[in-house]
């Protein structure tokens, strides 16, 4: 059923559609050429056709129709913005921070505006070797196009535009000159940022993926099951055995934030810039019934997720020691929660005993991994349809190998395990790890360790994982790097720990269905120290 605030917002673009003529459309068409593939703006043939692209690519929502009021504000539709309650100031106030359109794009829109229709004529004749004599260039934006299609001009390559412009009108070439000179600007502004040293996290030893992942994320025109993603599913691990996917050479450059992407690599991203960044779920199991043993130095992990996940701007809740019911229950209420209407994103952290694809709750009862990321897929929680959930799992995935005495594995064993145990001949396959993904888009589950192993717990210290998780946030999300790069830090980050004799190692394997990039917002405050118990 359509609520109210998805009618009012159909019946405003409906009237601004009516609105806009033909030339209009055709400049709206080419702002949106960074954020919009060329082959589906060739089909577009109304305003409502390209709003309904932006919606179904969730760029406009209900809750954020800025990407429209930027786009009138640039075609100079000014009156229409009132139709979205905006004004012209309220959106020159947002533009720095939310504009999408490059401002490449915009000199050329601004170069077009400069054009008469003679101009055209001539600069067509001039350039008739380079166009194909069946291209409509009519206008000066069907010229532009035209020539950004061939790889003639671009925003590093204005060259064959000032040669242009100084043949049919010297005036013009003010605008390139400015647009030249703020790139320059930016260029020497960049060249002074400190770049990653010896000590970066591009170095990375140990790995079976050995550098951050760039660049690999699945992208679709629609979002939807993981039969979709056929294939799809990236995962990473401790054996060459575990392909990790599409991983391709890292990049040397210092990633860049929202704020400093380009307009079309900010559409690969997830925007992470609601009225609430989200909720970040714990659920810390210390104390079990039965024959598990508590889970000492827990609590110093669920201390140090709370309040790294209150600086990156999530509302902490913390529940410790829920039986299975109680457990299920709250991710029900969770899931039917109308507070994720304005989140950015979920994050559900569980801390506990484990086997193989599941987690123990306080009661001693097994909850399947998949059962718990179920709540929230985009049938069962529809407010979180195309936003982020991330799971991050601290709990043993096996019986392998014996713990050490000032280490305890997080598994049901007490003491040293059997012979038989060690002997089971359990081999876990990558297919048993891809079932504790949902079948659904826009997860990350991040494991402690990969399928089959113990994970390991530092009774004072916490969990080598969560804390490595905790530090690697602390250090890398004010450097503006991904949540898959971030956890590539963790794998590097655990993978080097030991026990004292060098014998007992960990790796821990993120697997996710994300079809765009996580960045978090750099908050203002520096990084929390961490906590000591």
């Amino acid at each position: 059923m359509i609520n109210s605030d998805s009618r009012k917002l159909t019946c405003n673009l409906l009237e601004i559609d009516k609105n806009l003529g033909s030339e209009d459309l055709e400049a709206v068409k080419f702002f949106c050429i960074d954020f919009i593939p060329w082959k589906k703006l060739e089909t577009v043939e109304s305003a409502h056709n390209l709003f309904h692209y932006l919606m179904n690519e969730d760029i406009l929502n209900e809750e954020d129709n800025f990407i429209v009021a930027e786009l009138l504000y640039r075609i100079k539709s000014i009156s229409l913005l009132a139709k979205l309650d905006y004004t012209k100031e309220a959106v020159e106030k947002d533009l720095p921070r939310r504009g999408r359109v490059s401002e490449y794009r915009q000199m050329l829109y601004d170069l077009s505006e400069g054009f008469t229709k003679g101009d055209v004529e001539t600069a067509v004749f001039f350039l008739r070797g380079h166009i194909p004599k069946k291209q409509s260039t009519d206008s000066a934006l069907e010229l532009l196009t035209c020539l950004e299609k061939q790889g003639l001009i671009s925003e590093t390559n204005i060259s064959l535009l000032e040669e242009t412009c100084q043949k049919i009108s010297p005036e013009l070439l003010k605008i390139l000159a400015a647009y030249k000179e703020r790139q320059e600007s930016k260029e020497q502004s960049t060249e002074t940022l400190p770049s990653p040293g010896a000590g970066g996290f591009y170095l990375l030893k140990g790995l079976s993926v050995n550098d951050p992942p760039r660049n690999h994320y699945p992208h679709t025109e629609e979002s939807g099951s993981m039969r979709e993603y056929s294939g799809r599913l990236h995962s990473f691990g401790a054996s060459q055995d575990l392909k990790a996917g599409n991983v391709q050479e890292p990049s040397l450059q210092q990633p860049a934030g929202q704020d400093q992407l380009k307009p079309a690599e900010v559409s690969a991203l997830y925007k992470m810039n609601r009225s609430r960044r989200g909720y970040c779920l714990i659920f810390n199991n210390v104390y079990f019934k039965g024959r598990l043993k508590p889970r000492a130095g827990s609590q110093k992990d669920a201390m140090e997720l709370e309040s790294v996940f209150k600086w990156l701007g999530f509302e902490v809740k913390k529940y410790d020691d829920k039986t299975s019911d109680e457990l299920l229950q709250l991710l029900n209420d969770w899931q039917s929660s109308e507070y994720w209407k304005g989140s950015d994103c979920l994050v559900c952290c569980i801390l506990s005993h484990g086997e193989s694809g599941k987690i123990y709750a306080a009661d001693g009862c097994l909850i399947s991994i998949n059962k718990i990321t179920s709540f929230f897929t985009a049938k069962q929680c529809p407010l979180l349809a195309k936003k982020p959930k991330l799971f991050f799992i601290q709990a043993c995935q096996g019986s392998k190998p014996h713990q050490p005495v000032y280490l305890e594995a997080d598994n049901h064993e007490l003491g040293s395990l059997g012979a038989d145990a060690q002997t089971s001949g359990f081999i876990p396959t990558q297919q048993q790890m891809a079932s504790s993904i949902p079948e659904e888009a826009d997860f990350l589950l991040g494991m402690a360790t990969v399928d089959g192993y113990f994970s390991y717990r530092d009774v004072q210290r916490g969990t080598w994982f969560i804390q490595g998780l905790c530090e690697k946030l602390r250090e890398l999300v004010p450097r503006r790097e991904d949540i898959l790069s971030i956890l590539t830090a963790v794998n590097d980050d655990v993978s080097k720990r030991s026990d004292k004799n060098g014998l007992k190692k960990q790796m821990p394997q993120p697997a996710y269905t994300l079809r765009r990039k996580l960045i978090f917002p750099v908050p203002s405050d520096p990084p929390p120290v961490s906590e000591q118990l």
